[in-house]
């Protein structure tokens, strides 16, 4: 069985290619259940929990089938010990005899494919002609966003907010350090920007329908549970409404479930998922002026084909 390190997937899966295979799967199908989540209590530390992301490919699927499993601690009490919060691998295995082909880093799997699965919607939703990116969050996944969409899209300015002005101006600078137009800023000033691309843990609106200028493709990617929200309802109702899948974030994305529970939509409101765009059953952006929102909780179907690609197929 093969190790694939952080160092090695940033080598296998370049922009270009992983947005293919996503597509492809998404295209494809395959099966993956809701993620299974467990509370996992500590001796003298905050509850943790457990998640496990099962995904495989289904019969008459060309070429050597593959199942596969993401195993996530999250452990709040790790700060305290001076280690990520978040401790994830990804088991990728043969579908047919089950033999094991490779354990991947599993967080710089996710944050590698939760990028390029908004950049694949953005390939849809967001005007080819996007210049101005604005990246709400600091993170591991608000480096990554920032640098799909520089691969992706014609971006001459990144705006990088954060609540941690200290953060925002890290992770700025280390964005130009690797040439790309980024610099921090105080607010989180939705005006004259192309595309938002929001990854953070806010639980209350940072981007609000009425401050969201007409053409703007808004990526929604940190409220990944129903207390969680990076957006209001008024953006919500305003902007054609584009989901990873329709069973997670109508379960587990705050941004709708908090819409739906205001009253603002229904699950009627739910234009497609990411699904129908790449089979083009929905045709994404129509007009110039639109306002668009895609908002993803993740699927385990996207770290599949991600780690089938880092592993060679």
């Amino acid at each position: 069985m093969r190790i694939i390190t952080a160092e090695a997937l940033r080598r296998t899966l370049p922009w270009d290619r992983l947005e293919e295979a996503l597509e492809a799967i998404f295209r494809s199908g395959c099966a993956a259940p809701l993620r299974h989540a467990h509370a996992l209590a500590q001796q003298d530390a905050p509850e943790g929990m457990l998640l496990l992301m099962p995904a495989w490919q289904l019969p008459g699927t060309p070429g050597r089938r593959h199942s596969g499993v993401k195993i996530v601690h999250v452990l709040p009490g790790n700060g305290a010990r001076g280690l990520p919060a978040v401790q994830a691998s990804y088991l990728l295995s043969d579908a047919e005899t089950g033999e094991a082909i490779a354990m991947l880093d599993g967080g710089e799997l996710t944050d590698r494919r939760t990028a390029a699965a908004s950049t694949l919607a953005g390939r849809f939703l967001a005007r080819p002609d996007s210049r101005r990116l604005l990246v709400l969050g600091a993170g591991k996944v608000a480096a990554a966003l920032a640098e799909a969409w520089s691969a992706r899209f014609p971006i001459e300015h990144i705006a990088i907010w954060s609540r941690s002005g200290v953060s925002a101006a890290r992770l700025a600078a280390r964005l130009a350090d690797h040439g790309l137009p980024a610099e921090a800023v105080a607010k989180p000033d939705p005006h004259g920007f192309d595309i938002i691309s929001a990854a953070t843990l806010s639980e209350t609106p940072l981007v609000r329908g009425a401050e969201v200028e007409p053409g703007t493709h808004v990526d929604l990617v940190g409220a990944f549970r129903p207390t969680m929200r990076e957006s209001d309802s008024a953006l919500v109702r305003r902007a054609t409404l584009v989901m990873d899948t329709r069973a997670g974030g109508l379960k587990e994305a705050g941004d709708v479930v908090q819409a739906i529970a205001e009253g603002a939509i229904d699950e009627s409101h739910v234009a497609a998922e990411l699904a129908d765009l790449c089979r083009g059953m929905h045709p994404g952006r129509t007009r110039r002026d639109e306002v668009t929102l895609f908002k993803s909780v993740g699927w385990a179907g996207e770290d599949l084909a991600a780690a089938v690609l880092a592993a060679g197929g």
